[in-house]
Formats: structure tokens, sequence, C-alpha cells
């Protein structure tokens, strides 16, 4: 049309045609930015099993809000089992995930990271920055390799995973 920005944005302003908020653009690109991840569909009867252990513990353990992923326990075998439920039934990128040490500060970080790096088939370089809490006031609190962290940063597997420990919980 050989218009200029301007004057289109003039005209839809005389003419009093609403444009987007930024939230409503936002919302639009995010419903069509693709996954980071790709949910196996079709399971069979360990991959159910497997998901429902998962889901279950998620909805117990991990973060209900923001936009991450984020299961912490001091277990190795539940994180283990949340770990193969992202690597298995959520398919996510292995570069995208990280791993974050909760610990005191009379423990050794570095044996600790290597322990959990070691468990949970995870390189080093996953692990963010440790957690070092004060000794002071322990309490009863026996966390002999400290608190993990399993954190994946996607807001859509995060709304999918939320959705499926409602549906469980609710089938139930």
């Amino acid at each position: 049309l050989g218009l200029s920005l301007k004057q289109i944005y003039s005209s839809l302003d005389r003419q009093k045609i609403p444009r987007k908020s930024l939230a409503e653009q936002n919302k639009i690109l995010f419903e069509r930015k693709k996954p980071s991840f790709d949910f196996k569909e079709t399971l069979n009867t360990k991959d159910r099993e497997l998901l429902i252990a998962a889901v279950m513990l998620y909805y117990g353990e991990g973060a209900k809000t923001g936009v991450t992923v984020d299961l912490a326990n001091s277990d190795v075998l539940i994180s283990k089992l949340f770990l193969k439920f992202l690597r298995i039934i959520c398919r996510v990128k292995e570069e995208k995930l990280r791993f974050y040490l909760y610990c005191f500060e009379d423990q050794n970080q570095n044996k600790l990271i290597e322990y959990w790096s070691f468990q949970l088939n995870a390189g080093k370089e996953r692990f963010t920055k440790p957690y070092v809490r004060p000794t002071v006031n322990r309490g009863n609190r026996s966390m002999p390799y400290g608190v993990m962290h399993i954190r994946y940063g996607d807001k859509k597997l995060l709304e999918k995973i939320l959705y499926l420990c409602k549906d469980l919980a609710c089938s139930l």
C-alpha cells in the first residue's frame, strides 16, 4: 500500500480499532512456541507406572508455581525415578537439565556434586552453584548427601505435569 507504520497506526486509532496488549501478544507467542520436550503419548505398562509414580512425586514434592519444573529431595532413588521420567516419558533436552545442590557448610560441596553427578548420570557442568547453609541450628536434619533440586526450565512442561497431577488425583 505504500504506507508507513505511523500512517497505519494513526488510521487504526482514528477508527477506534484496538491493538493487542503486550500481555495478549506474549500469550500468542507462548502458545505458538514449540516445546523443548517431546512427551511420549503411547505408553506401555512400565511407562504408565513410571508416569504415575513421577507425577505423584511431583504433586507432593515439586514446585507448583513459576516457569520451571523443580523437584527437590534428599533421597537418591526418588531423584533417579523423577529424572528417568523426564528422560524417558517427557524426552527432555539433556542440555537444558540443571541440578542444584542444597547442603550445609560442614559438608564437602565438591564430593557431594561428584556423588550426585555419578548417581544421576549427569555431567558436573549441569550443576549450578550450590546453596550452602550455615551448620548452626541444623537440628535433627540428617541429609548426608544434601538435597538435590532437579530443574528443567520449560513452562509448557510444568503445565503438562501439573495437569497430569490434577487429572490423576481426580481420577482415583
